[in-house]
């Protein structure tokens, strides 16, 4: 693993959060410096869209900014805008005598049902395809439509399974071995051609990107892996990606872009990059990469890569098990200086043992608790909003984002530590009328996403005191360059 220029960042960036409440730290905020219009936040579907597909209390909850009762108590909305289709590889009918593998440790509800059920015949509405299957996981989706979502991927774990050399969706008896049969690619190319035209034509949701990969070089895609997945190899991606984008020109997505490569860490993405042919990349509008290398990796190499290149950047897929949050938002501010990408995605919203933002039982299809990990996000997504400019500042415990045409500005910091003061310089704005509030969320301790009136903008600069260990959200509207 090679830290090049995050090490030290990430050092001076926690080792202040410990310090005893002493001085006023000031924060410069710089409005020339940008790092990028804000597009999306967003989550998968997949497992957690298969279980509770139908609920329209936690459509409200992930897809607007209300205030939605769950598990008795009013929770904070997040707003996600952007939305992850999970295009399934399950189906239980036999292919010329073959049955699908089935992993031992596998649990239904990460068995995500396919459409083509035998590759007899490619035409959608032939007997070989099945568009009444995963009917929750598209519901949500479009529940999330409704509700005001703008982007839509359609991604894939693993081929249909019958597509694959061992005929089992979770992998090849090596994880390190490519288990999408060659033959089948253009097949593949068409499976997902096919859900992109379907979904256009009758779903009422047109995707917005396709990424035909999920973290593909990684070596634990076996034949007994908990969940669906798929190795497949640098030079197998080489000519996945243009079968893939000549089946989408074939049903006249023309103008829908691929992403790739969706690798479980930034220096993977890297290396996959940099491993294809410039007639390749070219193919590829947008590079996905999942946040799963945590405070390590080379996240500013990426990021000038893909600025060199021209391609938007997203961190498609993140998660950790830390149910309070501090990690995630800890990854995020690291994103935020370094990765600089323009759209966030958390992995399953509901899940166990700490990874979902509420703490649910899948197998049984109930939710226990809401962790404080839902209101640390909401102290970003309800505030940072598409089309804002991230811009800089003089901190890297802090994200700043304006927008001259709400003339509002927002300012999400993490004080790891005991309590503190900062000060905003705001120099570089015009702020005669402005006016401020905060919003404030303790993980270890009481408060969750507490609104507070308490600030004042005084002669260009304004005092904020960050209680212990949280995630402060300040945000100072009427605010002009």
């Amino acid at each position: 693993m090679t830290f090049r220029g995050i090490l030290t960042p990430l050092l001076s960036l926690f080792a202040l959060s410990g310090a005893a409440h002493s001085a006023t730290r000031d924060i410069h905020i710089d409005p020339s410096e940008d790092r990028g219009t804000w597009e999306a936040w967003g989550c998968s579907l997949a497992w957690w869209g298969k279980v509770f597909g139908d609920r329209e209390d936690l459509a409200d909850l992930f897809f607007t900014t209300q205030n939605v009762p769950i598990l008795g108590a009013e929770q904070p909305g997040l707003g996600m805008t952007f939305v992850r289709y999970n295009a399934g590889a399950c189906s239980w009918k036999e292919v010329e005598g073959r049955k699908m593998g089935v992993s031992k440790i596998i649990l239904p509800y990460r068995q995500m049902e396919g459409f083509w059920l035998d590759g007899a015949d490619p035409d959608p509405d032939s007997a070989s395809w099945d568009w009444s299957v995963d009917a929750n996981q598209r519901q949500m989706m479009q529940m999330a439509k409704a509700r005001g979502a703008t982007h839509f991927e359609l991604f894939s774990n693993s081929p249909m399974w019958w597509m694959c050399r061992n005929d089992n969706p979770s992998g090849a008896a090596d994880a390190r071995a490519d288990n999408l049969r060659e033959d089948q690619y253009s097949n593949f190319a068409h499976y997902l051609a096919t859900i992109a035209r379907k979904a256009k034509d009758e779903w009422g949701v047109p995707f917005t990107t396709v990424s035909p990969f999920n973290e593909p070089i990684s070596a634990w895609w076996f034949a007994d892996c908990k969940q669906e997945g798929c190795h497949v190899s640098r030079e197998a991606q080489e000519k996945i990606l243009p079968l893939v984008r000549k089946a989408l020109d074939s049903e006249d997505l023309h103008d829908l872009p691929l992403a790739a490569s969706d690798e479980n860490t930034y220096d993977e993405a890297i290396d996959t990059w940099r491993s294809f042919r410039p007639a390749v990349r070219k193919l590829v509008e947008q590079i996905n990469v999942h946040g799963y290398q945590y405070g390590q990796g080379s996240r500013d190499r990426l990021q000038r890569i893909a600025e060199k290149d021209g391609k938007k950047l997203w961190n498609s897929e993140y998660g950790d098990g830390n149910g309070d949050g501090i990690e995630m938002a800890k990854n995020l501010l690291l994103d935020f200086e370094y990765l600089r990408p323009t759209a966030w995605a958390y992995w399953q919203p509901l899940d166990g043992g700490g990874w979902g933002l509420i703490d649910a039982d899948m197998p049984r299809a109930e939710l226990k608790a809401v962790n404080p990990k839902h209101h640390v996000l909401a102290q970003f997504s309800r505030h940072i909003l598409p089309g804002m400019n991230i811009i800089g500042t003089s901190s890297r415990e802090a994200v700043a984002a304006y927008s001259r045409d709400l003339r509002r500005l927002v300012l999400v910091t993490l004080n790891e530590g005991d309590e503190k003061e900062i000060s905003l310089d705001l120099s570089s704005f015009r702020t005669g009328q402005a006016a401020a509030a905060r919003w404030i969320t303790e993980p270890r301790g009481a408060a969750r996403y507490e609104f507070r009136r308490d600030l004042q903008v005084e002669q260009g600069a304004m005092k904020c005191t960050l209680p212990a260990d949280s995630i402060v959200t300040v945000e100072i509207r009427n605010l002009d360059l």
